[in-house]
């Protein structure tokens, strides 16, 4: 387990958007570009084997090269290479960060001198969510599922501790970037789930349909 004195004050950024990490959580991430192989190598040297994720902001055009501001860090937990050089990766979510600046050098990718402070929680053991009414949540959950289509393994959702629910949900959603930053940015568990709640109800009354579902 990380402590706050483990964690550097610089890390590689990894820009995806719609990519969203959490605390505990694990991302699995297909690496084939070669400043992301570049990264992973040099990620792979270091004493922590993090690499902080963030949600690019668009500009003019939908294009731009600003970050959001806060991110989670990963530590590379699992790494295969297949035979044309690509790595199949799996980030495990350690904290959240803040950018301070980012850091020019020599490296293809990009680098920030980041923040810790505030994320106190992500440090510590799971959270809960006392005030959680599951069974209104999964009915809600089922109803956007059926409306968009999407396949899951309900048993497992319905079995699984409270951060593990609301945290896979709000990272494999099909959200917009703006959405996802959303969710990192919540301060606490029940916050988070207080967002997706509100974001697949929106979803569910408008979207792209006229059709309001009651």
């Amino acid at each position: 387990m990380f402590k706050p004195a483990d964690l550097p004050k610089t890390i590689p950024v990894f820009p995806l958007p719609g990519a969203l990490l959490l605390p505990r959580a694990r991302l699995p991430l297909h690496i084939f570009e070669p400043r992301y192989l570049a990264m992973l190598e040099d990620t792979m040297k270091t004493r922590s084997r993090l690499i902080g994720m963030v949600q690019p902001q668009p500009g003019p055009g939908g294009e731009g090269k600003g970050l959001y501001m806060i991110g989670c860090a990963g530590r590379l937990t699992a790494f295969s290479e297949t035979e044309d050089g690509r790595y199949m990766i799996t980030l495990t979510g350690i904290s959240r960060f803040r950018i301070l600046s980012e850091i020019s050098g020599f490296e293809p990718y990009r680098r920030a001198e980041v923040s810790w402070e505030g994320f106190d929680r992500d440090l510590a053991r799971p959270e809960s969510d006392p005030g959680f009414d599951r069974p209104r949540f999964m009915s809600l959950l089922a109803r956007f599922f059926e409306e968009r289509h999407l396949a899951t393994d309900w048993d497992s959702l319905k079995g699984a501790e409270d951060e593990l629910l609301i945290n896979s949900l709000s990272m494999l959603c099909p959200f917009a970037p703006e959405d996802k930053q959303a969710l990192l940015e919540a301060p606490a568990l029940t916050d988070r789930r207080e967002t997706l709640a509100t974001l697949i109800e929106f979803a569910l009354r408008g979207g792209n349909n006229e059709e309001i579902m009651q």
